[in-house]
Order: C-alpha cells, then sequence, then structure tokens
C-alpha cells in the first residue's frame, strides 16, 4: 500500500510515518530526512539543497524525484511506503503518479493531518525555549511561517487534486499521538476491507 501523509510543518507526518513503518512494515520515505541526510554527509546535492532549506523554501522538483525514485526502487519498497513530506506541489504529484504507473503500483491513500497553525508556531517557540534557546536553522518560528505560506500556497492545492480521485483522508492531527494513530489505522483497515 502506498500512502502519502499530508499536513504543513511540524503536524507529526513523520511521527505517525515512523509508526506506519514499525507497525505496518512500510517504510518511511521522508525528503526532508533524505535531504538532511545529503547534507550531514556533505555531499554535492547536500551542499546545494542547505541554503534553500536553511532560508524554507522547496527544493527543486527533479532533485527531490531524483530521490524519491531512487529511494522507492530499493526492495523494501516493493509492498508500498509512505511518502512523508513528498509530493509538495501538483508537477510532484503528476511525476509521482508517472513514477509509480511505471512500477505498475499507485497511490492508494492520501491521509491529511488537520491542524492549528497558531498552536504550531508556539510548539516551535516551546522547542526553543527548552533548548536554551537553540535551534535548528530550520526550526525557527520565522521560518515556520515561511514554511507554513510556502506549504498553503504550493502544496494544499494536492489536497484538491487527490480528493478528485477519491483518495483524501482527514485526521485531526492536534489530537494526542496514540489517537492520531488509531485514526490513521482505522483509515488504511477500511481501505484494506478489514
Amino acid at each position: 500500500m502506498n500512502i502519502i501523509l499530508f499536513g504543513p510543518p511540524g503536524s507529526g507526518k513523520g511521527t505517525q510515518a515512523k509508526l506506519l513503518q514499525s507497525d505496518r512494515g512500510l517504510p518511511q520515505l521522508s525528503t526532508g530526512d533524505m535531504l538532511r541526510a545529503a547534507i550531514a554527509a556533505g555531499t554535492e546535492l547536500g551542499k546545494k539543497c542547505k541554503a534553500i532549506m536553511d532560508a524554507g523554501e522547496l527544493v527543486s522538483d527533479e532533485i527531490v524525484i531524483g530521490i524519491i525514485a531512487e529511494r522507492y526502487a530499493q526492495k523494501d519498497c516493493a509492498g508500498g511506503a509512505v511518502f512523508d513530506g513528498f509530493p509538495r506541489s501538483i508537477p510532484q504529484a503528476e511525476a509521482l503518479d508517472k513514477m509509480l504507473g511505471n512500477a505498475g503500483q499507485a497511490i492508494d491513500l492520501v491521509i491529511e493531518l488537520k491542524v492549528n497553525d497558531e498552536i504550531l508556531i508556539k510548539r516551535v517557540e516551546q522547542r526553543i525555549k527548552e533548548s536554551g534557546g537553540v535551534a535548528r536553522a530550520d526550526d525557527t518560528p520565522e521560518t515556520l511561517k515561511n514554511r507554513l505560506a510556502v506549504y498553503y500556497k504550493n502544496t494544499a492545492p494536492l489536497l484538491d487534486y487527490y480528493k478528485a480521485q477519491g483518495k483524501l483522508n482527514t485526521v485531526d492531527g492536534m489530537a494526542p499521538i496514540d489517537e492520531v494513530t488509531h485514526a490513521i489505522a482505522a483509515v488504511i483497515d477500511a481501505a484494506e476491507g478489514k
């Protein structure tokens, strides 16, 4: 089963994707994690992406699609995967559909984690306080506000794209983690006819 988790930055996509990976054996394909790994490794791609990500902007479709295609071709994705943070635009969604179609696959479910932006910003401020005022360059209130604006401009239109395909489901991303996990499980079980 191929699942896309949607929601703005800080909505809990990564947490839920990791839980789906451990509970259902679906590899988490997080473009953010893949790009951060490239940055940490100091690769040419990593250097190119660092400045873009630090500003809260999106890395080019060509780079991201290449990374996803390479990762999806690995054996552990044969039974599907959880796409976390991808696609982020209509052209990326169309490229993903084409890539999966070439492999005889498709997106089965899209799950939106609905959240409150103001609470997300307060969470970032709290993380900074708890870390003694130290924050990652891409984890500040200002960067989050920019990332939210980019999300609503570029990514939110994808909700209509997948709704038109009958694949969109929405869960309350502001609920406690275990409740969100349970709601996602119920959506997947219903799609699998359980």
